[in-house]
């Protein structure tokens, strides 16, 4: 298989391939936190959103009252009804709860976190300001699931495709397969990527690129018979994991843009491509002070 990215972004990823952080399997006591009696009706924020997210803190404190959730890494689970909610194992005080990047569902004043609702796959930084003081304390958290590195491919080529990384670890590409695990994976179980001419593995989530874009068998590619630069299709997938998450369904959007070839693009763009590739290889939050996702896959035509 032949993956071709812009020179721009395998700078970064060169730059950060030696960082290899272990991702670690879900403890116990994490994973009795989950379903518990509290109501996903009690969850303030229906959406991940902006709009009243405060300025990431400049330095990190950490304090002797934080939040604890079990472990470094929480796996949304099947549920019988309603959403999977995880609550803190500790009573850290009266307070307010804030996550950086946008994308995690969390009562600003329980810290009950809704990971039915929230963007899987992603670190977050929990800020915690406990009442009387204001220090905003923080702990890390990853949501496991899966994502797609923002990137741009030129897919020209042939044998093009994105491969998905798991549990906010771009070097973790190998859930769906190895000793103990078997094919654990299964993609796009609703059809709806294949309804939009979106060529997913239904085994491994990598997205055929070249095929997407040309299509076959008598159909256009997702973009249709005459893309234009700049056109953009947002793309739902949804998946199952076995690994961690006992196949409890969950989903990505991803988005596609075209543009006719590497002279076409802006820097502007090429400048978010390669920041978000920066931080994710780096070992940070993708962004601090916006909502990462979708993650974004530009098919490039030609060079």
């Amino acid at each position: 298989m032949k993956t071709k990215i812009l020179p721009i972004l395998l700078v970064f990823m060169t730059l950060y391939s030696c960082k290899k952080d272990p991702v670690t399997a879900p403890s116990n006591t994490a994973l009795q936190q989950h379903n518990s009696a509290i109501s996903p009706d009690s969850i303030v924020n229906p959406a991940p959103d902006t709009t009243d997210l405060p300025v990431y803190p400049s330095t990190a404190r950490s304090c002797n009252f934080l939040p604890i959730y079990g472990d470094t890494i929480i796996y949304p689970q099947p549920t019988a009804g309603g959403d999977d909610v995880l609550t803190p194992v500790n009573d850290p005080g009266a307070g307010h709860y804030f996550a950086w990047p946008a994308g995690m569902v969390i009562d600003r004043n329980t810290g009950v976190i809704n990971l039915t609702q929230s963007q899987t796959g992603l670190k977050y930084a929990i800020g915690f300001v406990k009442t009387g003081t204001t220090d905003t304390c923080l702990t890390y958290l990853t949501i496991g699931g899966a994502s797609y590195v923002d990137s741009a491919y030129v897919v020209s080529g042939g044998g093009i495709k994105a491969l998905p990384y798991f549990n906010g670890n771009p070097f973790q590409t190998s859930n769906c397969v190895g000793s103990g695990q078997g094919s654990g994976c299964s993609f796009d179980v609703t059809g709806s990527a294949a309804a939009l001419n979106v060529v997913v593995s239904n085994s491994s989530g990598e997205i055929d690129l070249q095929n997407t874009l040309l299509g076959g068998s008598g159909q256009t590619g997702v973009f249709g018979a005459t893309p234009f630069n700049g056109q953009t299709v947002t793309v739902p997938i949804y998946y199952q994991i076995r690994m961690g998450s006992n196949n409890a369904l969950q989903h990505i959007d991803v988005q596609l843009m075209y543009f006719n070839s590497k002279a076409d693009m802006n820097m502007a763009l090429l400048s978010t491509l390669s920041t978000r590739s920066m931080n994710l290889y780096g070992g940070g939050l993708i962004s601090t002070s916006a909502m990462p996702r979708p993650p974004l896959i530009i098919l490039v035509r030609k060079n």
